[in-house]
């Protein structure tokens, strides 16, 4: 174990992850692209946000108790997220995050994952003048 704090803990815990993903959903249910890719019930999904990132940052393993492995491509899989769902995505996130008001070196850690898992998603890719969906 490290002496060093975790993200999780430098961010405020649950409360400061709490406070970016509904800032991020609250992005979403406005986003004509994205908000069809969501179910109607949002709440599932952000309590499942809410322990992924939390854990994934150092919080409790509350999501693997919960779901087990993340398997977010698996996940993911059935919906065409192409560069545009994921610049979509990635700008609600990093404006939630500017919108938490996370001060360094946390800010910084969220917006490096985040830009990674967004591309990460990526599924389907644009040709010139052609969009592939399968």
């Amino acid at each position: 174990m490290s002496d060093q704090p975790t993200i999780y803990e430098l961010a405020g815990g649950d409360a400061a992850f709490r406070a970016l993903v509904e800032h991020f959903y609250a992005r979403i249910e406005r986003d004509p692209l994205l908000r069809p890719m969501f179910p109607a019930d949002l709440a599932p999904g952000k309590q499942g946000q809410f322990l992924f990132i939390a854990q994934y940052f150092g919080g409790p393993a509350r999501y693997s108790a919960e779901r087990g492995h993340p398997r977010l491509r698996m996940r993911h899989a059935p919906f065409a997220i192409g560069q545009a769902e994921r610049d979509a995505w990635l700008g609600h996130m990093l404006a939630a995050i500017d919108e938490v008001g996370f001060a360094e070196p946390v800010r910084g850690a969220l917006r490096e994952y985040f830009e990674r898992a967004a591309t990460f998603m990526i599924n389907r890719q644009a040709l010139p003048g052609i969009e592939l969906t399968g």
